[in-house]
């Protein structure tokens, strides 16, 4: 490293940061520069404590560049305890951003960061006794299962300067107040509702099933074991052509008309679309979006589209395009259709023009960097005149202006306050599907909804964070008298021990973590695939989860719970040994080695068989052999003997021989056949003549649950990799599956777990990655 990054290291290692976190702000050049000169700044005042260090941070990581300037004021009122939050500094720098052309009024800059302003624990208490007695029949049914968090944002809103740790310590009181002491029952972390056992597969159901799983908006709990009796049977969306039965809806005095269109070119059936931008990989999180969105058509005997939202020709390659499909197809979905955004594109353009002929849409010069933010200031271009505004929004289609020159944007405020999104902006990239015909391209928030209206989508179905977005969906498509479809928002999906984000799976595959976008540590759904998972496993944990308004954050356990229950029913049990250790039998009996035929399932076996063989030479598992006694260990010692499955013989130990270290290398054992006065008290599963593969045993990625939270992991993600996630063994299998196995195909080693068949599979050498293992605490995957 070269001295002066080592110094500004250090520089930052001054003021908390640890030395990855200060190695990689060195990567942000920008940052790094805002950083430098607040220190400088900060230092004039004395040493920096570390509680100002991370407000230093946070201001250098958010100022922009019209205001860096205004880094010394900044200090000053950070060193006084006046800006003494990130709340405080994110209201200072958007204060300045917006008056950036007026003179500095101190007193109206103070009122808007709340400074001065002190939030009383007796207003704090108020607050939190209100909300909590409006939720208090809820809380009481839900005891410590109730999720506070939404409730405790609620206290945010209503007083906005109060501190976070507070308003969670008074609701912790009240809560105890409310509710007494914990009993065991709370502590509980698992429903205990058990799920009757079939007598034939003796499938056990999940215990685990987290609360946020069943919450929705109006307290009304949402459960199904599969997607079609959510959509049939939970989900109550409204019919097709009643639009206005929505609430929030908006009728125009075309709606009834546009409406009767719709219906006549849908024939009344519900139409949905799936519309991911084919720029990365899809993850779990978007398994919800696929079933929610095809399996509510399917429910309805509807159609459900693949619309791909190709807007962005910089990030689109061929294979996203590709994987998008695959991984829709082998969740067991068709598209009806599969269109494309820029199929549209001439005549969004046209849409964009009438827009501007209306005087709702303009051409506005803003950098990106101006438009940024929570509240920018307005554009002084918002008013231009309509001839101008067309005639640049022309040039701009014809390449006579640079990219980030101008943007097109509509006159319309979004729920959040945010006024006039960007509708179109210049790219010279050419474009997977035009080429280079276009150079300008149309955003999302102006491409969605009208792509949704030309194909007559019913339900537009997303998640919550594009709620702030249903304002410009309905104004957009009333502007133009076009029919106007409905936006239904749920909650996102997330898993805890994973990332999800395409730059950190990228991240993590050039530091060579792991080996690529379908590693089985991760949840991105070609991994899940490789690893094993059953489409329909995770079809069903989709289902489980509901459609609600609430983000769901669940335990990896509750989506290998639902494979497990369909593992159980549909993988073929074998004999395979991880950690062999070596049996001869004495007296084994026979002069050739015994061909027996065993059931792929031993409870149903008009399912099926396989031929496996029995020699005088058998390997077991090294755990199934103790040489010395433990109270509880019930299978082979010296002392004690054990059966063979599916032989019908007892083993009994005669014998042991060791090498030069001590380990073990042969058990003498003689065998007796199974009878009324032979009953071992366990059988275990070995196999005999042995062919071998390679088996991957996979634990959790990260330690973390969170390893993005930097409260958790301060030092980063990267920094929380699991060191033992990987482990690649030898095993003993029967010749019998390594004649049959293919890739993809899923088997239950008997006693140890489930196994799918890895691509990297090649001919006389099979590779098995472990899927879960057979019970819930038997490992963490």
């Amino acid at each position: 490293m070269p001295a002066g990054n080592e110094n500004d290291v250090k520089l930052f290692q001054t003021i908390g940061l640890s030395e990855q976190k200060a190695k990689e702000t060195l990567k942000n050049g920008n940052v790094t520069k805002n950083l430098k000169l607040a220190i400088d700044e900060a230092v004039k005042h004395g040493p920096v404590p570390q509680d100002i260090g991370v407000l230093l941070y946070h201001l250098a990581s958010k100022i922009k560049n019209q205001v860096v300037d205004k880094i010394p004021f900044i200090i000053n009122y950070i060193n006084e305890k006046k800006l003494d939050t990130v709340q405080r500094i994110d209201a200072a720098l958007s204060y300045l951003l917006a008056n950036l052309n007026n003179p500095l009024n101190v007193a109206e800059f103070e009122e808007f960061c709340g400074i001065g302003v002190v939030v009383s624990p007796e207003q704090i208490e108020e607050e939190v006794e209100k909300i909590i007695k409006a939720h208090e029949k809820e809380i009481i049914e839900k005891r410590y299962r109730f999720n506070s968090g939404p409730l405790m944002q609620q206290v945010r809103n209503i007083l906005k300067w109060a501190d976070g740790k507070a308003v969670k310590n008074e609701f912790d009181i009240q809560l105890l107040y409310l509710l007494g002491p914990k009993t065991d029952a709370d502590f509980i972390p698992v429903s205990k509702m058990k799920q009757p056992k079939d007598k034939q597969t003796k499938a056990k159901k999940s215990e685990i099933v987290k609360e946020e799983q069943k919450e929705v908006s109006n307290g009304e709990r949402i459960e199904a074991q599969t997607i079609s009796e959510l959509m049939k049977t939970k989900i109550h969306f409204h019919k097709p052509g009643e639009n206005y039965k929505t609430e929030g809806y908006i009728v125009m005095p075309n709606t009834h008309r546009l409406l009767q269109e719709h219906l006549k070119a849908t024939g009344g059936r519900v139409r949905t679309r799936f519309p991911p931008e084919p720029n990365g990989i899809l993850h779990i999180g978007h398994a919800k979006a696929i079933n929610i969105n095809f399996g509510y058509a399917a429910a309805h005997d509807g159609m459900c589209y693949l619309r791909y939202d190709d807007t962005n020709p910089e990030k689109e390659e061929e294979k996203f395009f590709t994987g998008i499909r695959e991984m829709v197809e082998w969740l067991g979905y068709k598209p009806a259709a599969i269109t494309h955004s820029s199929d549209y594109f001439q005549q969004l353009y046209k849409w964009a023009v009438e827009l501007i002929e209306k005087g709702l849409a303009y051409v506005c010069h803003q950098s990106s960097e101006e438009m940024k933010g929570f509240n920018p200031p307005p554009s002084p271009w918002r008013n231009r005149r309509i001839a101008e505004s067309l005639q640049l929004f022309n040039d701009m289609k014809d390449g006579l202006l640079e990219e980030g020159e101008a943007t097109l944007r509509m006159k319309v405020t979004l729920e959040e306050g945010k006024q006039d999104p960007v509708a179109y902006r210049i790219k010279y990239s050419p474009h997977h599907r035009t080429g280079d015909q276009w150079c300008i391209y149309p955003t999302y928030d102006y491409t969605h909804c009208l792509c949704d209206s030309m194909e007559n989508i019913t339900h537009s179905l997303c998640t919550k964070e594009f709620q702030s977005r249903r304002s410009s969906y309905y104004w957009l498509c009333n502007a133009l008298d076009i029919y106007c479809p409905v936006q239904w928002e749920y909650g996102r999906l997330n898993v805890n021990y994973t990332v999800i984000s395409k730059r950190k799976i990228a991240k993590l595959i050039e530091e060579g973590i792991v080996s690529d976008w379908d590693d089985p540590r991760l949840f991105t759904l070609s991994a899940l695939r490789r690893r094993g998972f059953p489409p329909e496993a995770i079809n069903n944990f989709c289902a489980q989860m509901g459609v609600t308004g609430a983000q769901a954050t669940v335990d990896p356990a509750v989506l290998e719970a639902s494979v497990r229950d369909v593992l159980n029913l549909t993988a073929p049990r074998f004999m395979v040994v991880l950690e062999p250790i070596k049996l001869t039998i004495r007296n084994f009996p026979h002069k050739k080695p015994l061909k027996l035929t065993v059931p792929d399932f031993p409870n149903e076996p008009e399912r099926g068989h396989h031929e496996i063989t029995f020699n005088e030479i058998v390997y077991i598992e090294t755990s199934d052999f103790k040489e010395i006694e433990e109270k509880g260990f019930r299978r082979l010692t010296p002392k004690q003997p054990v059966g063979l499955k599916h032989v019908g013989v007892v083993v009994t130990f005669e014998n042991i021989e060791k090498d030069a270290s001590g380990n073990i290398i042969n058990i003498t054992v003689r065998q007796d056949p199974v009878s009324e006065n032979n009953k071992p008290k366990a059988f275990i599963h070995w196999v005999s003549s042995p062919v071998l593969a390679s088996v991957r045993l996979y634990e959790r990625l990260f330690k973390h649950k969170n390893p993005e939270d930097t409260n958790e992991v301060p030092n980063g993600f990267l920094s929380d990799i699991n060191p033992i996630s990987k482990k690649e063994i030898v095993a003993y299998m029967d010749e019998s599956l390594s004649k049959t196995a293919k890739v993809y195909d899923k088997i239950q080693f008997e006693r140890i777990g489930f196994f799918s068949v890895d691509p990297d599979t090649k001919p006389g050498k099979l590779v098995f990655n472990r899927t879960v293992t057979l019970k819930e605490d038997a490992g963490k995957i």
